[in-house]
């Protein structure tokens, strides 16, 4: 049920469109001025806007004008006297999506409806698509360790030497990746992405390598592996430290001669991949405790990048906060929801073990459960879910 908003200070106006409208299953709420209108406008997202052009205190073109600058996708249709023809022509050059005639005529006014809410479906399926094919999401952040990640990003990605990033989980490496092979001389080519502690080690040599019909139970076909789907592009190696060391033994010999054979075969295949990996774990510690090798943490760490957590860079969490309340509104087609200062602090002071995830994840909780604006209360009710 798409919601109206019907701005006019003759009552009488306000009171048919209100009622045919109604009828036709729209959802209605009204505004007796400009005034009134651009509050009810910045408090509560509305589908369409149908406003009069000669009203008190705040008239229909200066609504138009401050309307656009709060939301422009919302299309907004001008309702005018005859006398007003050459004014609503200019609001239309000025964004407005049309205009009527005083009395509407009520066929018209019913076909521009349909045809402004038709066009702010295809806004936001617009926006969705974009979101959907958008390569590399930002990097959002000014603190220091964000600077020389961008720093050290932007000297290593021109070329082929492997990069091992550390972090805690949801601190960001698969973008730090990311971003690595968007710059780099591979963009072109793909980013295949391994998440190593998801595969059961007795199934990781055939998802990095491939695998020949019948080489093993249930190898009913020919499978090609990560290493020759990255063929020309980047290999992004997730939760390395999470590799058995029969499967560490074989990348090291990928990484050494630059190529791979596949299981139950014995052809060599050669492979040109750049390969980034990542790990949460102290890969030196599992060195010493038998779990990795230490010669292929040298081969993969010619460039060792370092995430921080949410923790350490607790000056960008504003910045996180307003991009998520940013990108999530968009996301659902309304426009982003106001934060409150003391309820910024609060998500400042709070202890993100899950760093970006968690906060992005809260960010959306906040967004679907707060009224018109996030306050501190709100971050304190819905932050930390109730057991």
């Amino acid at each position: 049920m798409a919601n109206i908003l019907i701005i006019d200070d003759e009552r009488a106006i306000r009171k048919t469109l209100g009622e045919i409208l109604s009828y036709e299953g729209y959802k209605i709420d009204e505004a007796g001025d400009g005034e009134e209108g651009l509050k009810m406008f910045g408090d509560k997202s509305y589908d369409v806007v149908i406003c009069d052009i000669k009203m008190p205190k705040v008239d229909g073109i200066e609504f138009l004008e401050k309307a656009k600058q709060i939301n422009p996708d919302i299309p907004v249709i001008m309702i005018s006297g005859h006398g007003n023809i050459d004014t609503a022509v200019e609001a239309v050059k000025k964004g407005a999506f049309d205009y009527v005639s005083k009395p509407p005529d009520l066929n018209r006014l019913l076909i521009t409806l349909r045809n402004a809410l038709d066009r702010q479906t295809l806004v936001t399926e617009t926006k969705v698509l974009k979101r959907k094919v958008s390569r590399v999401q930002e990097m959002i952040g000014e603190s220091h360790p964000i600077r020389k990640i961008r720093d050290t990003i932007e000297k290593v990605a021109p070329t082929d030497a492997r990069v091992l990033i550390t972090g805690e989980n949801g601190a960001g490496k698969e973008l730090v990746a990311r971003w690595i092979h968007e710059k780099s001389n591979r963009n072109s080519g793909p980013i295949v992405e391994v998440n190593c502690a998801a595969i059961p080690g007795e199934l990781i040599e055939s998802e990095l390598f491939g695998h020949e019909k019948g080489s093993f139970t249930s190898a009913i076909k020919q499978r090609i592996g990560k290493f020759e789907q990255a063929h020309g592009g980047t290999l992004f190696l997730d939760e390395i430290g999470d590799m058995s060391l029969g499967a560490q033994a074989k990348v090291l010999r990928a990484l050494q001669e630059g190529k791979i054979t596949r299981v139950g075969a014995d052809k060599d295949i050669n492979v040109d991949v750049r390969v980034i990996a990542a790990t949460n774990k102290d890969l030196l510690r599992e060195v010493d405790d038998k779990n990795f090798r230490l010669d292929l943490y040298h081969r993969l760490g010619v460039i060792i990048i370092h995430v921080p957590s949410l923790n350490d860079r607790r000056d960008d969490i504003p910045l996180l906060v307003n991009y998520f309340l940013e990108k999530i509104a968009d996301e659902y087609g309304q426009p982003p929801k106001k934060i409150e200062d003391n309820a910024m602090e609060a998500l400042k002071a709070y202890n993100w073990t899950g760093n970006i995830r968690e906060l992005r994840n809260v960010v959306e909780r906040l967004i679907i459960l707060s009224d018109k604006a996030i306050t501190a209360e709100d971050v304190e009710n819905y932050v930390q879910p109730k057991r």
